[in-house]
C-alpha cells in the first residue's frame, strides 16, 4: 500500500510537469526545526535536522504556479531525561504538491498539501538507539513563502502542520518549520 501511494504521487508530479511547455526543475536544501506537538506531547524540544530534494514549478498563467517537491526530511523532537538528550528521530520521504501565487516579482506565498513516508523510525539516547513504531504515511498542510532571483536561486520559508497522528491512538504529530535555498535550472 506505501508503495503504491509513492508511485501515484510521483507519477502525479512528473504527469504534471510533462502537460506544461515552461516548466523548469531545480534542487534544494535546507534546515528543519522540527517538533512534536499535540495533547499526548509534554514539554518536547525541536530537533534540529536537514531536508534535501528536487522541485519542479509549473506555471498556469502569470501569477498562478503548481510546484511539486519530493524531498528528504529528517523529522522527530527531542528532549532531556536526567541529563540526557533524547531524540525522537523521524525520516521521511515527504511529497509536497502546493499552489504558488506571485504577488510581486520574485516574491510568491504557497500553500497545499503533503504526503510524507516515514523510511526511518528511532528514539536515541546517546550511542543507544532502538526503533519504535509509527505510522507509515503522514498528512500536513503546508504554508510557506518564496523568493525567487533571476539567475534561478531561490530562498523558502515553510511550515508543515501534521494533520495526522505520527503514532496509533496518540494525539502525536509533526511541526516542521523549514529553510531553504534552491536552484531553478534555466
Amino acid at each position: 500500500m506505501k508503495k503504491s501511494i509513492l508511485i501515484l504521487a510521483i507519477s502525479l508530479v512528473f504527469c504534471t510537469v510533462g502537460m506544461s511547455q515552461e516548466f523548469s526543475f531545480g534542487i534544494k536544501g535546507g534546515l528543519n526545526l522540527a517538533t512534536l506537538t499535540g495533547d499526548d506531547t509534554d514539554d518536547l524540544d525541536s530537533r534540529t535536522s536537514f531536508h534535501i530534494g528536487g522541485v519542479a514549478n509549473i506555471p498556469i498563467n502569470e501569477r498562478v504556479f503548481i510546484q511539486p517537491e519530493l524531498l528528504y526530511s529528517g523529522q522527530g523532537s527531542s528532549f532531556d531525561f536526567g541529563g540526557e538528550d533524547i531524540v525522537t528521530q523521524l525520516d521521511y520521504i515527504n511529497v509536497p504538491i502546493l499552489l504558488g501565487i506571485n504577488l510581486i516579482e520574485g516574491l510568491s506565498v504557497q500553500v497545499g498539501p503533503q504526503v510524507g513516508f516515514n523510511i526511518n523510525s528511532e528514539i536515541t539516547d546517546g550511542d543507544d538507539s532502538e526503533d519504535i513504531d509509527v505510522e507509515t504515511i503522514d498528512i500536513s498542510a503546508a504554508l510557506g513563502a518564496q523568493y525567487k532571483l533571476e539567475n534561478g536561486i531561490f530562498f523558502q520559508a515553510r511550515y508543515s502542520l501534521g494533520l495526522t497522528d505520527v503514532a496509533e491512538d496518540a494525539d502525536v504529530k509533526n511541526g516542521v518549520f523549514g529553510l531553504s535555498v534552491g536552484y531553478f535550472f534555466q
